[in-house]
C-alpha cells in the first residue's frame, strides 16, 4: 500500500534518470556504506537540506534520515537524482566542440609544416645565389685600397740584388705621375726574365758579417768608457755565436717605405737580410742531431754555409740561456750604473725581526727620490774622471702560460738574447713577464707551485727567465680602482691594463733604467741591437718643440720629402692650422670660422711643458715633473736636444678625442666633470718606457686611483707630466699601389693634417685601411711578407720550388713585421740526418 503524498512510480522518470546516470558524481550504494561519515557527505546532505527548503514548489519529502539512505525503494531514488542537473551544471565548464578542436589543430600543424618548408626553400636559395654571384650583375662594395693593384717585387730573390743607389722602385713613383704603369720601374730585360718564370743562374756576391757594435777595441771607445769582456754560450769560455750576415743591395725593383725612413733613424738601407745569414746563427738551416732545429735544410741554399765557416754550427742542445746571461753581466758590472738591487715581495722576505735589519730592505737613494730623478743619458761619468758607465736595460717580453713555442719562436728569441745581450756585453738584459690566466693557481703560496709553473710556462732553455703575475695580484696591489668593466671588461685584466704587470715589475727592479715592452708576435728582419741602439740615439737627439705634434703624425717620405721638410711643415699646421674639411669634424672644436679670417677655432695650441686637466688637480704634478727653461716661441729647438726619451713608441701618438675609436672613453678614477682629461694613444704596446715614465704610472694608479686603456695609458701619462715621448718612423711597406696623395689623406686625416682628433681620424671606424701594412695590430700582409721570407708557399707564390727555379730565396732590409702569430717551420732531419 502506498502512503499518501509518496513518490509514485512512473516509467518516464525513470528513463529520465538513467539519462542522466553517466554525469553523476555521487557514490553508488555500495560506495555509500563506507563514506557516510565522510565530509564530501556531509556537504551533499548540507547542499541538498537547503535546496529542499528553498524550493517550495518541491514534492519531495521534508525529513530525510541518514538510515533512510540504506533503504533501496524507488521512492528514494528520485530524491538524489532531481539534483544531478544542477550539481553536474556548477562543477563542468563549457567545452570547445570537437570538430573545433580538430581543424584548430590542423590549422597549427599546417603552419609548422609551411614554416618548415619556406626556410628549407630560402636556404637553398641562398646558396644558389652566392654560387651564382649577384643577380643583379652590380659589383660587391669593396674599401677603395681594395681595386688598387697588388706590388710584385717584395718577393725578389737575391739573384737579382742590386745597389741601392741604381734600384728603381716599383712604388712609390719617382715622378710625380702616380699612374705609371705598375712594371715601368723595371729594365725590360728583367720583366722578360720573370714573364718566362725563370732566371738564368749567376753567380751570388759573397754575404758579408753585420756588425752594429762600436769598436770596442778602439782608443776611441776605451778612452770614454770601460772595455767590455767578450761573452760565451758555455762556462769554459769556447763557444761563441756566429754573427749575423747581410747582402749588399735590395733585388731589383724591391719598392721604398710607404712611411717611416731609414735614414733618419740611422739605419743602414743599401744592404738585405736573407733567412740564412739572419737565422742560421741560432739554429736555421741545420739538423737536430748537430743542434740545430732541423728547419731549412732543403730549397734554395747557395751561399747559406758561409754563416757557418768561421764559427761553426752551434749545439744549442743544453743551452740554459739564464745562466749565459747571468755570467756575462756579471763579468761586464764594471761597465754599468750601481743601482739598487731588486725589490723583494714583503710577505717574502719579512723574516721574524720585521723589517728593521731585515734582508729583505731596500736602500733607498737619497733625495730626489730614484723613481723621479732625471732618467740616465746614454753614459754618464764620475767626478773624479774614471770612465763613463752606462745605463741598464731590461727587454721584457710579454707572453701567457699557455702559449706554445715553435721552432719560429725560439728562434726569434735566442736571436734576441744573443744580439741584445751576449754580443754588446750585457747591455740589455731578456726576461718574460708570464700571465697566469688562473687566478686560483696558488703561485703565491708555495714556492714549489711557483716553479712548477714557470717551467711549464716556458722551454726548457728560457727556463728561470720568466716572472708571473696574476690579474687577481693586480687587484691586490692596485686596490681602489672604480670598477667600470667598460665593454664587459675588467679594469684589472690584461686587456685593459696590460701595463700594470709591466708597471711592478719596474717598481721591483731598480737596477734598471729602461724597459723595452716587447710583443711575442714581433717580428724584425733586420738586427735587434742594429734598431735598438739607433732608436734610441735617435730618440735622444729630438728636440721638444714641436715633438707632440711630430708625433701624432705619420712621415710618408713621397708627400713629405725630407724629414727637415716635415718638421716645418707640421710647425705650419700646428700655428697657422689648416683648410682641411676634416676640422669640420673635430672632437675639441668643430673648426668654423665665427668670422672671416678667424682662426681660433682651427690653430692647435702647442704642447709645451705638462698639460693637467682642468676638473682634476693632479697631486704627482709638481716639480719633480721637467717644466720648460723658456717659452715655446723663444726656443730655438734646443730643448730635449740630448735628453734620453721616457717613452718611444713605432705608432702614431694620436689623440683619441672626437675619433670614432672604441675605447677612447676608457678613462677611470679622473673627474671628468668638465670633459675627459687629455689624452694620447699609440696603437700596439710594444714601446720603451724609462724607470721614471713607469714609477709615475705606478703612483698614478696607486695613490691616485688613475688608469686608462692600455694603448691610451703610457703616452697619456707622460702628456701630463711633461715627459719626453717620441714617435720612431720607422720604415713600414704597403702590398699595394696606392696614389701616395690619397694615402697620406687617410692615413693623416685628422685635425690639421694630424692622425688623430677628429672623426675622419683613420683610427677607428677606418682601421681597415691599415690590412695591406706590414706594422699594425691587424695588417695581413705582415704574417704573409714574413712567411714567404721563411720560404714557405702562401697564396699560391713562394716556396721551395719556386726559389729553385726563379730568383731565388727572398732578401729583405730590415724591417718590423707585425703580428706574426702561428708561424711554422718544416721540421726535418732527425737525430740521423745531418748535411754534409
Amino acid at each position: 500500500m502506498v502512503r499518501a503524498g509518496s513518490y509514485s512510480f512512473n516509467p518516464l522518470h525513470l528513463v529520465k534518470r538513467g539519462q542522466h546516470r553517466p554525469y553523476s558524481t555521487l557514490p553508488t550504494y555500495a560506495d555509500n556504506q563506507t563514506e557516510d561519515l565522510s565530509p564530501q557527505f556531509e556537504k551533499d546532505s548540507y547542499y541538498r537540506h537547503n535546496s529542499s527548503d528553498s524550493d517550495s514548489g518541491s514534492s519531495s519529502p521534508s525529513t530525510w534520515s541518514n538510515s533512510s539512505s540504506r533503504t533501496t525503494s524507488d521512492t528514494r531514488q528520485p530524491m538524489l537524482y532531481n539534483d544531478l542537473p544542477s550539481r553536474s551544471r556548477s562543477l563542468y565548464h563549457y567545452r570547445i566542440p570537437t570538430r573545433t578542436t580538430r581543424y584548430l589543430c590542423l590549422a597549427l600543424f599546417s603552419t609548422i609544416v609551411i614554416f618548415i618548408l619556406s626556410l628549407i626553400g630560402l636556404s637553398w636559395s641562398s646558396s644558389r645565389r652566392l654560387e651564382l654571384g649577384p643577380l643583379d650583375g652590380r659589383p660587391q662594395m669593396h674599401a677603395p685600397w681594395e681595386e688598387f693593384p697588388f706590388l710584385k717585387r717584395y718577393y725578389g730573390g737575391i739573384r737579382t740584388l742590386v745597389p741601392r743607389a741604381q734600384n728603381v722602385p716599383e712604388f712609390p713613383p719617382a715622378s710625380d705621375d702616380e699612374e705609371t704603369p705598375l712594371d715601368s720601374s723595371v729594365t725590360p730585360t728583367r720583366r722578360d726574365e720573370r714573364a718566362n718564370d725563370t732566371v738564368a743562374p749567376v753567380a751570388l756576391p759573397p754575404s758579408n758579417v753585420f756588425n752594429p757594435y762600436p769598436d770596442y777595441s778602439s782608443s776611441a771607445y776605451l778612452s770614454e768608457y770601460a772595455s767590455p769582456e767578450e761573452c760565451f754560450l758555455d762556462d769554459r769560455s769556447t763557444v761563441r755565436i756566429p754573427m749575423v750576415r747581410s747582402y749588399t743591395g735590395v733585388p731589383e725593383g724591391f719598392p721604398n717605405a710607404i712611411m717611416g725612413s731609414y735614414k733618419p733613424l740611422g739605419l743602414r738601407d743599401d744592404i738585405c737580410f736573407e733567412r740564412y745569414g739572419r737565422l742560421g746563427p741560432y739554429g736555421y738551416g741545420y739538423s737536430i742531431s748537430r743542434g740545430g732545429t732541423g728547419a731549412g735544410l732543403n730549397g734554395h741554399r747557395e751561399g747559406a754555409d758561409d754563416v757557418w765557416l768561421k764559427e761553426g754550427e752551434v749545439d744549442y742542445r743544453g743551452v740554459q740561456w739564464a745562466d749565459v746571461q747571468k755570467r756575462c753581466s756579471m763579468a761586464n758590472k764594471h761597465r754599468f750604473e750601481t743601482n739598487e738591487r731588486s725589490r723583494e715581495e714583503r710577505f717574502h722576505s719579512m723574516d721574524a725581526e720585521g723589517l728593521e735589519g731585515g734582508w729583505g730592505v731596500v736602500q733607498v737613494r737619497d733625495a730626489p727620490p730614484a723613481e723621479f730623478a732625471p732618467p740616465n743619458t746614454s753614459s754618464s761619468a764620475s767626478l773624479d774622471g774614471e770612465k763613463k758607465l752606462l745605463p741598464r736595460t731590461a727587454v721584457v717580453i710579454r707572453t701567457w702560460m699557455d702559449y706554445e713555442y715553435s721552432e719560429e719562436d725560439i728562434l726569434f728569441l735566442r736571436a734576441m738574447i744573443s744580439e741584445l745581450s751576449l754580443l754588446s756585453g750585457g747591455e740589455y738584459t731578456i726576461h718574460f713577464l708570464i700571465h697566469v690566466k688562473d687566478d686560483n693557481s696558488q703561485i703565491w703560496a708555495d714556492d714549489e707551485v711557483y716553479q712548477r709553473v714557470v717551467n711549464k710556462a716556458l722551454p726548457v732553455e728560457f727556463r728561470a727567465l720568466g716572472t708571473l703575475w696574476t690579474e687577481r695580484q693586480m687587484g691586490l696591489i692596485y686596490g681602489g680602482l672604480h670598477e667600470s668593466f667598460y665593454r664587459g671588461l675588467p679594469v684589472h685584466g690584461a686587456y685593459r691594463s696590460s701595463f700594470m704587470p709591466m708597471q711592478y715589475f719596474a717598481h721591483r727592479h731598480p737596477e734598471f733604467d729602461y724597459f723595452w715592452q716587447w710583443e711575442m708576435d714581433v717580428r724584425y728582419t733586420g738586427q735587434f741591437y742594429d734598431l735598438f741602439n739607433s732608436v734610441s740615439t735617435w730618440a735622444r737627439n729630438q728636440p721638444r718643440k714641436g715633438l707632440w705634434e711630430r708625433s701624432g703624425r705619420f712621415y710618408i717620405p713621397s708627400v713629405h720629402g725630407s724629414w727637415e721638410d716635415f718638421k716645418q711643415m707640421v710647425r705650419v699646421q700646428t700655428e697657422m692650422a689648416t683648410e682641411s674639411a676634416n676640422n669640420i669634424w673635430s672632437g675639441a672644436n668643430t673648426g668654423r670660422p665665427k668670422f672671416p679670417g678667424d682662426t681660433s677655432g682651427k690653430v692647435d695650441k702647442p704642447i709645451w711643458g705638462p698639460e693637467v686637466a682642468e676638473a682634476d688637480n693632479l697631486t704627482l704634478t709638481n716639480a719633480r715633473d721637467p717644466t720648460p727653461p723658456t717659452s715655446y716661441e723663444r726656443d730655438k729647438y734646443q730643448w730635449g736636444v740630448g735628453e734620453e726619451a721616457d717613452l718611444i713608441t713605432f705608432n702614431p701618438m694620436f689623440d683619441p678625442e672626437g675619433t670614432s675609436w672604441l675605447l677612447a672613453d676608457d678613462v677611470t678614477g679622473y673627474n671628468t666633470t668638465m670633459g675627459l682629461p687629455p689624452r694620447r694613444t699609440a696603437i700596439i704596446t710594444t714601446s720603451r718606457l724609462s724607470r721614471r715614465l713607469l714609477e709615475t704610472m705606478h703612483r698614478e694608479t696607486a695613490l691616485e686611483r688613475h688608469t686608462m686603456f692600455s694603448e691610451m695609458w703610457p703616452a697619456s701619462v707622460a702628456l701630463q707630466h711633461g715627459l719626453k715621448a717620441v714617435y720612431a718612423p720607422h720604415p713600414v711597406y704597403v702590398d699595394r699601389k696606392w696614389p701616395t696623395s690619397y694615402f697620406a689623406s687617410v692615413f693623416n686625416g685628422g685635425r690639421n693634417g694630424a692622425s688623430g682628433g677628429a672623426r675622419t681620424s683613420v683610427f677607428g671606424e677606418r682601421e681597415h685601411n691599415f690590412r695591406g701594412l706590414t706594422w699594425y695590430y691587424n695588417a695581413g700582409f705582415a704574417p704573409n711578407l714574413w712567411n714567404r721570407w721563411l720560404g714557405s708557399r702562401v697564396d699560391n707564390g713562394g716556396g721551395e720550388e719556386a726559389e729553385l727555379a726563379g730568383e731565388g730565396r727572398m732578401c729583405l732590409p730590415g724591417v718590423m713585421i707585425h703580428p706574426v702569430k702561428g708561424s711554422r717551420l718544416i721540421i726535418e732531419g732527425g737525430v740521423t740526418d745531418a748535411i754534409d
